[in-house]
């Protein structure tokens, strides 16, 4: 994966779904979400200067970074999913899926990748910061169709 044309494919698009400058947000090692405005950020040799994917970088290379690639909205009455990204899709879900994913709430998915390098898990995070549970959950690769859905927008998103 190529980390700084990946952020700037989803910079470049997520006007529709989400503020560019919350695109990226840091995971602490435990998995518990750290700042999600690496704008602000004054430490990691990051100056005013920089742009939003030369900070993010910089992040990168001290602690593990979540990238946004949309927005999930469980519908309990019709057991579906919205997903709101660049390519938003409204999916119906089995028993099963509605039982395994459908405490995920609204939440954003995206990847983590793990600090200083290339390597990204599929997972989701709520973003807010101010809750004291926020953290990133992995979603485990599976065949049903939710997870085949947003592994597909996330693959077709990321530059190799």
């Amino acid at each position: 994966m190529n980390v700084e044309k990946t952020i700037e494919n989803i910079i470049a698009k997520c006007d529709n779904y989400i503020d560019p400058q919350l695109a990226v947000c840091i995971i602490r090692d435990n998995y518990t979400m750290g700042s999600n405005n690496i704008d602000e950020l004054k430490k990691y040799d990051i100056e005013n200067e920089d742009s939003y994917v030369e900070k993010a970088l910089k992040v990168l290379k001290h602690e593990n970074i979540f990238i946004t690639f949309g927005m999930l909205a469980f519908i309990p009455l019709f057991n579906e999913c919205d997903i709101f990204s660049i390519e938003d899709k409204t999916i119906s879900l089995s028993s099963e899926e509605f039982q395994k994913y459908g405490d995920l709430k609204e939440e954003y998915f995206g990847v983590l990748i793990e600090k200083n390098s290339n390597n990204f898990i599929i997972g989701s995070c709520d973003l807010c910061g101010c809750k004291i549970d926020s953290s990133f959950r992995q979603i485990k690769k599976s065949e049903d169709n939710f997870y085949k859905t947003i592994n597909t927008i996330i693959e077709s998103n990321i530059i190799y």
